[in-house]
């Protein structure tokens, strides 16, 4: 079997950016951070940005689409976004270099095929035009990206029970942020259905939905104010624990920095 490379470039509101590919090629979720970061980030673990095949793209805000454009029009990598992400694009103040010929075009629960990669985008709960979340099919690899979602609904829940390896939201504590310093609005905002998940709610799910093919959870997109690492993962852990699964031992548990990347991990 074929190993697959996974690699968080950036994980939280300043920037997002992953990177999961083979020994020969790859592709990039989302581009929140700058091109030099990437090109830097990329070449440190001996990847090439030439290498890059593509960049999927989750949903048009800002910490998710810095660099799109000129990684489309410059750099011609195609850019896959559903088409309300792609107009919500168009219409963003972010983008300094609008999208022309790298644009491309992806539907909900349609998959589509980069190489040996099979990569099916599926609805989620966020206040944005269209946001996805992706499944990455690589021989007997599923790989599941759920990021900046307001809660789990039985269509995510679907896709996110398939994951061996699954990259999923862990935002705030619940507690942090209630006694934090964020004005009501925002806090109403982050707690809504269309915001972001909670440690708990995040810990919640893993525990009651856990199965034995499931091999990798990473921690992705915690709150710099509302978050800390060690309370995301532990969090997790204890509920895992709750119900036998031990945490690094039946499935490993790692949470994403927010603007440190990741190690290259084999798959």
């Amino acid at each position: 079997m074929k190993s697959m490379f996974f690699l968080s470039l950036a994980s939280g509101s300043s920037g997002n950016c992953y990177y999961l590919g083979t020994d020969k090629y790859g592709i990039l979720f989302d581009a929140g951070i700058g091109v030099r970061a990437i090109k830097k980030i990329l070449k440190a673990n001996a990847i090439d940005l030439s290498q890059i095949m593509a960049v999927f793209v989750t949903h048009e805000h800002t910490d998710h689409i810095k660099s799109i454009g000129s990684l489309g029009e410059e750099y011609h990598i195609p850019i896959y976004a559903t088409y309300l992400t792609h107009e919500g694009m168009e219409k963003s103040r972010f983008i300094e270099v609008q999208l022309s010929h790298s644009r491309r075009y992806i539907e909900k629960y349609k998959p589509t095929q980069i190489r040996d990669f099979t990569i099916t985008p599926f609805g989620v709960p966020h206040d944005a035009s269209d946001c996805v979340g992706f499944l990455i099919e690589f021989e007997t690899h599923k790989w599941v990206l759920a990021t900046d979602l307001g809660h789990i609904n039985e269509t995510v829940a679907q896709y996110l029970r398939m994951a061996n390896h699954l990259v999923i939201e862990a935002n705030y504590d619940r507690e942090m942020l209630i006694q934090g310093n964020y004005p009501i609005f925002l806090k109403k905002r982050i707690m809504s259905g269309i915001g972001h998940l909670s440690n708990e709610e995040t810990a919640t799910f893993l525990a009651s939905n856990y199965d034995l093919h499931l091999q990798n959870i990473w921690l992705c997109h915690l709150s710099k104010e509302n978050n800390h690492p060690e309370l995301a993962s532990k969090t997790v852990s204890l509920a895992l624990g709750q119900l036998g699964i031990r945490a690094c031992k039946d499935v490993m548990v790692t949470t994403l920095k927010r603007e440190t990347p990741s190690k290259l991990f084999t798959l």
